[in-house]
């Protein structure tokens, strides 16, 4: 019997699909040139049978309701990518290289006022009001899969403007059950890219698949040119 993929994920699919194909042609010089591949074509199409695959893993964890959705959708293809390239034999810190400097080039071809704006709504009071909210209700684990975190406000002589500290990780919960650990630290170090460019400033010091107890997020706004 096929696997089944959710019906929220079924409705972005087409979406997805098309991310991941850019993201392939965007990592293209690089898988021949750092990953030492020659059969790319075969390549891309392994990644996206093994995608397939991961779209009927995804976790459903609410849908349009939950921001964290979001972060699925954008994301979870790389694991993908990582699977492959590990069977392939690449290292963990050249599928990271590659995978990193790949998303922020896929980011990149967005317009540069439409990053800035997102980033400006992201900073914004009426998003840290949506985001207090979400990780109130996140604690009441609706999903299993899904990230617990708590909304944290700078204290005397901080320098962020507010912070998250997850506490359960969605990509985490994924690794551990489908056997994805060692590369789930290369999904981790995507996040500094998707932020800056954007206009803002992620510090992070600790992470739950590093060992931590919890993600420590810290946001702050970039300067502007």
């Amino acid at each position: 019997m096929a696997e089944i993929i959710h019906p929220f994920y079924e409705s972005h699919r087409g979406a997805m699909e098309s991310a991941m194909r850019h993201r392939l042609d965007l990592a293209e010089a690089m898988l021949c040139e750092r990953a030492h591949l020659s059969n790319i074509d075969g390549i891309r199409q392994e990644v996206m049978d093994e995608f397939e695959i991961v779209l009927t893993q995804m976790p459903y964890v609410g849908g349009a309701a939950s921001r964290m959705s979001d972060f699925f959708m954008r994301l979870i293809g790389f694991m993908a990518i990582s699977r492959v390239l590990r069977r392939h034999g690449v290292s963990l810190s050249v599928i990271g290289e590659i995978e990193r400097e790949t998303y922020k080039a896929q980011l990149l071809t967005v317009p540069e006022a439409e990053r800035l704006a997102s980033g400006r709504q992201f900073m914004s009071s009426e998003n840290q009001t949506l985001l207090r909210e979400q990780a109130t209700k996140s604690h009441q684990k609706e999903f299993p899969e899904d990230f617990v975190y708590d909304f944290v406000e700078p204290g005397p002589g901080d320098n962020f403007e507010f912070g998250v500290n997850y506490k359960a990780c969605g990509f985490c919960k994924f690794a551990a059950r489908h056997g994805d650990k060692e590369i789930l630290p290369n999904i981790c170090g995507l996040d500094f890219d998707a932020y800056a460019t954007g206009g803002i400033h992620l510090e992070r010091t600790q992470t739950l698949a590093g060992g931590a107890n919890h993600c420590n997020f810290r946001f702050s706004r970039l300067p502007s040119d």
